[in-house]
């Protein structure tokens, strides 16, 4: 009787620990799911990514028609209209929207080749201005004629007034050339001019002497 309850108190006793243990294991194991799962799926998520973006200005044939929705034609297309400054630009070479579109995620366009296309008409420009130089002596010459040419003949207050050129110290009579048309002058009588100290131009002169 005393044999058998010692051996029914051994088996509880077992028992016992063998739960504890269970339990300690199955934690254990849950704590190691937990920790490994992530960087399984992360290094499963890298490796399935792409290695790099397809390059449009560098990129070969081969390459180019990896691309979805691109075939042989399509990729040639791509390689005649280089260079390019951005993905956008391939629709100048005649790759459709959609395509466009779904590659976009997928390529690049290279720094130094968008640099390249970007410094290319920049380095024509100043050859632009030496043209303007080549005309300006004529434009001169043009500006000259008109500021030395007569401007529109004046109308004097009073019949009888001579036109004194106040630049030149001269004035001119009524029928001369310059009565009333040079820049700087003024009417005023003869005899006002003779006493301000303004002398007769030799046209004036003769025909009043021809006259007299």
């Amino acid at each position: 009787m005393m044999e058998s309850q010692s051996q029914g108190d051994h088996m509880r006793t077992f028992q016992r620990t063998s739960g504890w243990w269970v339990v300690v294991s199955g934690l254990a194991l849950a704590g190691l799911l937990a920790v490994f799962p992530p960087a399984v799926s992360a290094q499963g998520k890298k490796s399935s990514a792409p290695a790099a973006k397809v390059d449009l200005n560098v990129a070969t044939e081969k390459e180019l028609e990896d691309l979805p929705g691109v075939g042989p034609a399509t990729a040639k297309k791509i390689i005649a209209g280089r260079p390019y400054g951005s993905v956008a630009e391939l629709s100048k070479a005649g790759v459709p929207a959609k395509t466009i579109q779904k590659i976009t995620p997928l390529v690049a366009v290279g720094a130094a080749s968008a640099a390249g296309a970007a410094s290319a008409p920049a380095a024509t420009a100043p050859a632009a201005p030496p043209p303007a130089k080549s005309s300006s002596p004529s434009a001169a010459k043009a500006t000259e004629s008109a500021k030395s040419g007569p401007t529109q003949a004046q109308v004097p207050p009073e019949k009888g007034m001579v036109w004194v050129n106040t630049k030149s110290g001269v004035f001119h009579y009524e029928g001369d050339r310059w009565y009333g048309k040079t820049k700087e002058g003024k009417f005023m009588t003869e005899a006002d001019a003779v006493k301000a100290g303004y002398h007769a131009s030799k046209e004036g002169a003769a025909k009043k002497g021809g006259g007299g």
